[in-house]
């Protein structure tokens, strides 16, 4: 044990000092030999893979990294995660880890003033649930059409089909014009969504019950898979977080043996070098590791909060972000090889066939090809399991974020209740989702994803990357590290939470807010009152951070005048272990007004729930 080594080389603490270093936390919390463990090491592991390996692995980075000079893409991204996303990945692993606790209650252990964040967190994770399921509804509703030796997909022969539609593939002498429409992007946009039944956000029509039924399934693997915590979640990914590698293994293989692939991996990574020079391309690499890895969505600390106290956070956050980093790159070669071999069909460039981005990639582009491919039913079926798996783990993950935040703030009243707790939160997630099943749901699925996150979650994660660096302070953070692994992070890291990695969150930031492209959803544009709607819902999460901080301030006691002591206890549990516990480790900070002073200094320093790693008994 930490305290065991410790006195073998440093006499041992005095009762008194044991007395004032340990006491409870203000809000009643369940005992740790109550809280929830992985069972094993790969139960965790898995769960943040397939967290932070998602649907966007698939059809995002391929896009823009294509798009954004294709090889030389790679330098800034490389740049990216290394100075900006790995550093917040692990920051988040060891808050987790160190203070087991969930998004909200583990405020009270960094700076109280910060809350907000926490109720922020888990709002934007709301918003999330109610379009990120839906697309995995899309994908249900398509894995059960593909049970069919002919897919639905496949001609122009279909009810819902228009004139528009051009079926190029076996045929001769097609012309492929501005006006044609393919058989997979009509079975999308008039059988899936039936879009063209909505003239816009004004007017999105009425439910699709066929999507709404796809949707209730999900929902009720979702429930089944949380209702009993880590002990099912962590069994569950095991089949959810490595099905779509050996799905993207086989697509692969198949995709490189199809003619044309060729012109799809040169372009995919033929490099630009001149488009280094531009801005919009370190923003979009910024972006796009931010997203990709998902530090701020408070998932990795729900997670890692089930860790044992001295599990190597270290180690799981190098081989998370290297497994998520490089699924990505192999994602890009899966959809490539397609486009070059669609492109190789249409007699057309690839540029032309890769305009399509986001979903549509996904169920118009790939199925598109899939079709006309030797075994399209077995393949369409298999791509389809692996885009419902994708998008479930990730599910698992933004909901057990607010399970266990909540859990974790109001202990007494939810805790011996989880099976209800998260019934009801899966009820107001269907029920939140239901806008983004109507004919023109797509328009709201858009609306979501560009407002409900963007920039919200950017400036949450830019906010607690401040808060646990400048506040709780870099030293402080870096003990508890040591704590737990016998070893402090390395001056890297601690440059990069300070300074570098604030700075890469800033940047996206203020880039993204500067350069807003206009809205669009194939040829819809949305109207300026949407766009207003949008920035509302945004701020409506976010809003909850200076809320709190008044809140705080108003109902602390206290004067806001008087001016509080300037002596600190000592941080953290190394501190309290130096060799010789004298003045000299009570650390001097600035002198603020009493009130203030309350708000941001934290409420405990020695979490009560590592009581047992440190053979320290608390004391009532």
């Amino acid at each position: 044990s930490a305290l065991s080594s410790s006195q073998e080389k440093h006499p041992p603490l005095s009762e008194e000092l044991l007395l004032c270093l340990t006491f409870h936390s203000p809000v009643p919390r369940q005992d740790s030999a109550s809280r929830d463990k992985w069972s094993k090491k790969m139960d965790f592991l898995l769960s943040v893979i397939g967290f932070a390996v998602d649907l966007g692995n698939v059809w995002r980075f391929p896009y823009i990294c294509y798009q954004n000079g294709g090889g030389a893409f790679l330098i800034p991204y490389i740049l990216m995660a290394i100075f900006g996303g790995v550093p917040l990945f692990y920051m988040e692993l060891a808050l987790g880890q160190f203070h087991r606790t969930g998004a909200i209650s583990i405020w009270k252990h960094i700076c109280p003033i910060f809350k907000g964040i926490g109720y922020a967190i888990c709002i934007i994770a709301l918003y999330v649930s109610f379009y990120y399921n839906t697309i995995i509804a899309w994908a249900l509703f398509y894995f059960y059409s593909s049970f069919s030796s002919i897919l639905p997909w496949t001609n122009c022969d279909n009810v819902w089909n228009t004139p528009d539609c051009t079926n190029y593939f076996g045929m001769d002498n097609i012309t492929w014009t501005n006006a044609s429409r393919s058989p997979a992007e009509e079975f999308y946009t008039r059988n899936v969504l039936e879009i063209h039944k909505s003239s816009g956000l004004r007017d999105v029509g009425g439910v699709r019950w066929q999507l709404m039924l796809c949707l209730f399934l999900i929902f009720t693997i979702v429930y089944f898979s949380l209702w009993k915590g880590v002990k099912t979640s962590g069994k569950v990914v095991w089949v959810t977080a490595t099905l779509p590698y050996i799905v993207l293994f086989i697509l692969l293989i198949r995709g490189a043996t199809l003619p044309g692939a060729w012109r799809g991996v040169v372009f995919y990574l033929k490099p630009q070098w001149g488009k280094l020079l531009e801005t919009s391309v370190w923003v979009d690499a910024a972006a796009q590791i931010f997203f990709s890895l998902g530090p701020g969505f408070g998932v990795l600390l729900a997670l890692s909060s089930y860790n044992s106290f001295t599990n190597n956070c270290y180690r799981d956050a190098i081989v998370t972000s290297l497994v998520n980093c490089l699924t990505s790159f192999v994602s890009g070669f899966v959809i490539f090889t397609v486009l070059g071999y669609m492109a190789e069909m249409r007699q057309v460039e690839v540029e032309d066939v890769a305009r399509d981005k986001g979903p549509s990639l996904l169920f118009i582009t790939y199925p598109e090809a899939i079709a006309n491919m030797m075994g399209s039913t077995f393949f369409a079926i298999i791509f389809f399991v692996m885009m419902i798996t994708l998008g479930l783990d990730s599910t698992f993950g933004g909901l057990e974020a607010i399970i266990t935040a909540v859990l974790d703030e109001y202990p007494d009243q939810f805790y011996h209740r989880r099976e209800l707790f998260v019934l009801c939160l899966v009820v107001v997630c269907f029920l939140g989702s239901l806008s983004t099943l109507t004919n023109g749901g797509a328009y709201v699925v858009k609306l979501l994803e560009e407002f409900g996150v963007g920039c919200s979650i950017i400036a949450v994660g830019f906010l607690e990357a401040i808060a646990v660096s400048w506040f709780y302070g870099i030293h402080r953070f870096s003990n508890d590290v040591q704590a737990m692994l016998g070893k402090a992070p390395g001056l890297f890291w601690k440059v990069c939470w300070v300074a570098i990695s604030p700075a890469f969150l800033a940047y996206i930031i203020v880039s993204s807010l500067l350069k807003a492209p206009p809205l669009a959803l194939f040829d819809y544009k949305y109207p300026d009152w949407s766009i207003i709607v949008g920035y509302i819902v945004g701020l409506s999460s976010f809003i909850w951070v200076p809320i709190y901080m008044v809140y705080k301030l108003v109902w602390t006691p206290g004067s806001l005048k008087q001016v509080g002591g300037c002596v600190q206890s000592p941080e953290t549990v190394s501190d309290a272990f130096s060799s010789n516990v004298t003045s000299a480790s009570f650390s001097r900070v600035p002198c603020f007004p009493q009130r203030l002073a309350v708000c941001l200094r934290p409420e405990r320093t020695i979490p009560d729930i590592h009581a047992e790693n440190l053979n320290m008994a608390t004391v009532p």
